[in-house]
């Protein structure tokens, strides 16, 4: 049964290094959460490292620009491993073709499509209508408020064409401070289950985790697991993550499962085990934010 505790200084002691998610952790994708970051802070100076894993498909380098803008400081985090530098990378190694049908925001997501370091040549890739697509690279929908179903007639015709879908963000849906949007994993998941092809490099799957263990060893730090603490908000992708991976985790409940366990400041007890229940999930600890 899960731990519920007070602060992460209750437990922090006993791990060299963090994988921290971004959204419903540090920040709600406008403005960062002052104590979450005072908490990574406050873990850097005791020398333990902090590695933000998240599923964004934005290049690292794109997502520490963001975190500028939304007020998390350089101070709070060492590294950043993304699901869109794993999923970029499967790309430029050609996981789904050289002419790509791609889905997404253009002004937010061009930056996938960047050069990225692959071993061997990395393949030419060219934007394509989906009638001339080999494969599909999905960073999210076209409208993050619109239902994944209204893509069903091109998902159709997509997969009997046998077309792959490359998955850049696994999340299903993410809260933008009160407003709840769709993601790239709902629209994958909605591939999947019309019988095609889809395939993913973020939370919960192994890619991702493969990436921040890399990007670990570059700061010098060769930890085991035992050592590594998994932190999030997303039970279907963070603990999921960290359980596959036998990671130690602890449990946002205030972030997107806060109405399910009746999260104020901490979680209802009751709630919280009748959640965890239904999901078969059981992080390490639990607490209602992140502090």
């Amino acid at each position: 049964m899960t731990r519920i505790i007070q602060s992460l200084a209750e437990v922090s002691d006993r791990y060299e290094a963090l994988f921290v998610d971004l959204w419903g952790c540090l920040h709600n994708g406008i403005n960062a959460f002052p104590d979450a970051v005072a908490a990574m802070q406050a873990y850097r100076a005791k020398g333990g490292k902090v590695v933000l894993v998240t599923n964004s498909p934005k290049p690292r380098a794109g997502v520490a620009g963001q975190l500028m803008q939304f007020g998390v400081p350089e101070d709070a985090y060492d590294t950043i491993a993304t699901s869109g530098d794993s999923a970029r990378t499967a790309m430029y190694q050609g996981a789904v073709g050289t002419s790509v049908y791609f889905m997404g925001e253009w002004a937010r997501d061009a930056g996938f499509f960047e050069p990225i370091d692959v071993v061997g040549n990395p393949v030419e890739i060219t934007r394509v209508p989906l009638a001339e697509a080999e494969g599909i690279v999905c960073c999210g929908p076209f409208d993050p408020m619109a239902d994944p179903a209204v893509n069903r007639a091109d998902f159709l015709y997509a997969k009997q064409k046998g077309l792959k879908l490359l998955c850049a963000n696994p999340d299903i849906v993410v809260d933008r401070g009160e407003r709840r949007e769709w993601c790239a994993g709902a629209l994958a998941r909605l591939y999947t289950e019309m019988g095609g092809q889809s395939l993913y490099f973020g939370k919960p799957h192994p890619p991702i985790y493969d990436l921040a263990r890399r990007r670990l060893t570059a700061l010098g730090k060769d930890i085991g697991n035992t050592a590594i603490l998994a932190i999030g908000d997303g039970i279907h992708t963070d603990i999921r993550g960290a359980m596959g991976e036998d990671i130690d985790s602890l449990f946002i409940s205030g972030g997107l499962a806060a109405k399910e366990t009746k999260t104020d400041a901490q979680p209802d007890t009751e709630a919280l085990n009748t959640y965890l229940k239904k999901e078969m999930s059981n992080p390490t600890y639990t607490i209602g934010q992140l502090r």
